[in-house]
């Protein structure tokens, strides 16, 4: 599943690409993706100016004056721009093209678990829709620092990287870069999250940004489906520290790098280096 660094690779590359152009028009040729595809988008943009492309967790947000576009890319989506008249036949998992001036923006989802809703300006902020407004704090923003993260375990059974995953905390910390920012921060995913201190969480803290935002500079992580706006891989996991490396030395202090299973993920780490 594309995850933080995924998404924001996509938004800046579509930015890029279409912010201030003209939609022509909307064209839905299968309505059926995790939440129905609103009917009359066509109608409702058609010759609107695209205002910005942003980022909340892992959903894009295209603005118009008329609301916003939320688009999910799901377990396997992809959100392409095609440049001109290179859009071509659409195939059997393009699901909905975004017609532009200059260029078709194509969403592909195989797996059909992603999401394109809209929420017009009249019903107010998009922070409050219902799909953004439990979401954690952003993991760049003034917000996300020890004492938060601290305060906001007091009493926590639960293991700190299942809390990191859960997105209520903070939002965007998937499942590689969970395991990496606690390699990073010499924590063991299982530790009840309420053991940790304030200072080994403004370690962890200070690793979730760096890891995140170097995976954002290597364009994210292709493990399966995932491609920029542009079509292109992301190579973060080539550089992975444990994920991914089960059976293998540890770079940093030799031991077996192990694999563990909870909750139906793989959760990768050193016991020489994690405590």
């Amino acid at each position: 599943m594309p995850e933080l660094p995924e998404v924001e690779v996509v938004r800046r590359g579509l930015a890029a690409q279409l912010r201030g152009g003209t939609l022509r028009r909307v064209r839905v040729r299968e309505p059926r993706l995790r939440w129905a595809v609103p009917e009359g988008l066509d109608a409702a943009l058609a010759e609107s100016r695209l205002e910005s492309v942003g980022r909340r967790g892992k959903y894009l947000l295209l603005r118009f004056a008329q609301g916003w576009l939320i688009v999910h890319l799901g377990m396997s989506g992809s959100l392409r721009f095609l440049p001109g008249a290179s859009a071509g036949m659409a195939g059997a998992h393009d699901h909905v093209d975004f017609v532009f001036g200059h260029g078709v923006l194509r969403l592909h989802d195989p797996r059909r678990f992603g999401a394109v809703l809209w929420h017009p300006a009249h019903a107010g902020a998009i922070e409050c829709h219902p799909l953004l407004a439990g979401l954690g704090v952003e993991p760049f923003s003034d917000r996300f620092d020890a004492a938060l993260l601290h305060r906001a375990t007091r009493g926590r059974r639960a293991s700190t990287k299942q809390l990191l995953l859960a997105g209520k905390i903070v939002v965007g910390v998937g499942n590689i870069y969970a395991c990496e920012s606690l390699f990073r921060a010499a924590i063991r995913p299982s530790t009840a999250a309420g053991r940790i201190g304030l200072a080994r969480y403004g370690r962890l803290a200070a690793c979730i940004r760096e890891t995140l935002s170097e995976a954002i500079e290597r364009g994210g992580s292709t493990l399966r489906d995932f491609v920029g706006s542009g079509g292109e891989s992301g190579y973060f996991q080539l550089d992975c520290d444990v994920y991914g490396r089960a059976g293998d030395a540890c770079r940093r202090c030799g031991a077996i790098v192990r694999v563990d299973r909870e909750h139906a993920r793989a959760t990768y780490w050193c016991a020489g280096c994690q405590h």
